[in-house]
């Protein structure tokens, strides 16, 4: 079964099992979304470094340097998100991997900078509307872990250490970020470079993350501190 009836059977069930007898107009309403993704994810697949499956792809998607992106089995990228593949390891998304609308996945610069590291994400984790993820440095996801809209990642920070020089022309310096298995990066958080964040941590909305979180901690604020820690409750 294809990625898009599976999507429209799912769906389906869920309508019928809320009590309501309109699955039909719903499953046309879904039919009519997935059904053009499907087709641009076929036209998208040939030219991508390597896949299981077709992906589904949104309206106004943009994929830079497909060669470099890798898919697994039922990824979905969502409308206008943006996913640049120049880099060194490349973009590779596991299986059931989704890409909200507008995210942008973003290793390199359109213009004449260095080519950073990629983006490595596990299976079952997701990415949500706006999200933005800076992976020069690298960025490593696990399995089952969900950002929330408008998180951002940045796996580089400016140079600054002379004051007599602009920041500009300092130029960056790279850390990679690695976020765990079984996370929840709630809305807003932004997360800096060199920072490791343990499995089944919880990062509070709008929270900066500027230094590790240990595995089932909770962490919150700006800077971000541990409120509490999951395993201990």
């Amino acid at each position: 079964m294809g990625i898009a009836q599976k999507i429209i059977d799912e769906q389906r069930q869920r309508v019928l099992e809320a009590g309501s007898a309109r699955w039909r107009i719903v499953s046309a309403q879904l039919a009519a979304k997935v059904g053009p993704m499907a087709v641009r994810g076929a036209l998208l697949a040939p030219r991508l470094g390597s896949r299981r499956g077709l992906p589904l792809i949104g309206r106004g998607v943009r994929v830079r340097n497909p060669h470099l992106v890798h898919v697994g089995t039922d990824v979905v990228v969502e409308d206008f998100a943006e996913i640049q593949g120049l880099s060194r390891e490349g973009i590779r998304l596991g299986d059931r991997v989704s890409i909200g609308s507008g995210a942008l996945i973003r290793p390199s610069s359109y213009y004449s900078r260095a080519v950073g590291v990629g983006l490595v994400m596990g299976d079952d984790s997701s990415l949500s509307p706006g999200c933005y993820i800076g992976c020069s440095g690298g960025v490593t996801i696990g399995e089952k872990t969900m950002l929330g809209p408008g998180v951002r990642v940045f796996a580089e920070d400016h140079v600054m250490d002379d004051p007599t020089v602009d920041v500009k022309s300092q130029g960056v310096a790279w850390a990679p970020i690695t976020i765990g298995s079984g996370c929840w990066i709630a809305s807003g958080v932004t997360i800096t470079s060199g920072v490791t964040i343990g499995d089944g941590a919880v990062i509070a909305a709008g929270a900066v993350v500027t230094r590790d979180v240990p595995a089932g901690a909770v962490f919150g604020g700006i800077p971000a501190r541990e409120i509490k820690n999951r395993n201990m409750s």
